[in-house]
């Protein structure tokens, strides 16, 4: 034997790891269900609630929704994420449904917090569920996804949401200047209260595939978002987008997808000191899923792996789908 250091016999790092009581008592990262945020995809009562591209997950109606934020709140969860399913012929070029007070976001958000008020509500903000072209943003004549313009609408449907009683608006559009505009206009609106979650770091990922299946838009859009959402070689470009979110007025900060990016969690964390969240993307959730069905692994100890993961990178919460799940688990 070579190269052992001088210390062993006396050190001996497998001491610690003997038990399960010992392995516990050293454990440097923790994750506990207030950690986590619960990802929902909204449909309507006549809307499919299959979701095949995610290992079955469901989308729930306004009823289901409720109930599952009582059970989010009775067990701790930090919060709930929605996402609306849009069948194709409510969408349109401008995205205008994204801008009515009845709309199903708004509808789920009333609903929610008239039966369970505690409930914190964090609403997605982008137009990409809306239009008829599949992008974030308006489009132009030719094809060009057209930034004021789109912050402009941005800042509609931020107060729309606002309105309807969401504790968080979360752009996740990547348009330029959004933040800082937003803010104005929600502030200009008596919502002073209503917290910015930034998707401050969202990368143009092939991760995301499940979710247009779920939200409806996979067959809308038309070519893909490398203008606006970042190259995935990028990392200080990452840093230099959170700066500015942090400096227009961005509460709090989000990686996008989770575990390819982890290197991004930490770097924000470090960089900015301020309340950084990781999303585990609907590819994320997906390849366990596969993985599980094709018995390579195990469901439930991949995903509690990969969110204790997002912990120890520097992540305050995480956006999952799993929440719910993962929080029975750690109840034991």
């Amino acid at each position: 034997m070579k190269n052992i250091a001088p210390s062993f016999p006396r050190t001996r790092m497998r001491r610690l790891r003997r038990s399960e009581g010992l392995r516990a008592l050293v454990m440097e990262t923790r994750l506990t269900p207030s950690d986590l945020i619960q990802g929902v995809i909204l449909r309507e009562d006549d809307d499919p609630a299959d979701i095949p591209a995610m290992g079955g997950l469901r989308r729930l109606t306004i009823g289901e929704s409720v109930e599952l934020a009582q059970r989010c709140v009775n067990i701790n969860l930090a919060g709930l994420a929605l996402f609306p399913f849009t069948k194709s012929g409510d969408r349109d070029e401008g995205g205008t449904l994204a801008f009515d007070e009845d709309n199903l976001m708004c509808r789920a958000a009333r609903a929610i917090k008239a039966a369970v008020p505690e409930a914190v509500l964090i609403a997605d903000v982008a137009l990409d569920p809306y239009t008829d072209h599949g992008h974030d943003g308006l489009m132009g004549e030719d094809g060009t996804i057209l930034n004021d313009p789109t912050v402009d609408a941005l800042i509609r449907q931020a107060n729309v949401l606002a309105g309807a009683g969401f504790d968080v608006v979360a752009p996740s559009d990547m348009m330029d200047g959004r933040i800082g505009a937003i803010r104005d206009g929600l502030d200009a609106e008596g919502f002073e209260d209503v917290a910015i979650l930034s998707y401050a770091v969202k990368y143009a990922s092939a991760f995301y595939g499940p979710y247009r299946d779920a939200v409806g838009s996979r067959g809308a859009l038309k070519g893909d978002k490398r203008t606006y959402q970042m190259n995935p070689a990028n990392g200080d470009e990452g840093l230099r987008e959170a700066a500015l979110d942090v400096s227009e007025g961005a509460d709090m900060l989000m990686i996008k997808p989770g575990l390819p990016y982890l290197d991004m969690v930490r770097r924000v964390k470090d960089a900015f000191g301020m309340p950084t969240v990781a999303f585990h993307v609907s590819g994320e959730y997906a390849m366990l899923n596969a993985a599980a069905e094709a018995g390579a692994m195990d469901f439930d100890a991949g995903l509690m792996e990969s969110l204790l993961c997002f912990k120890r990178a520097g992540a305050d919460a995480v956006i999952t789908y799993g929440a719910e799940h993962a929080a029975k688990l750690l109840d034991g």
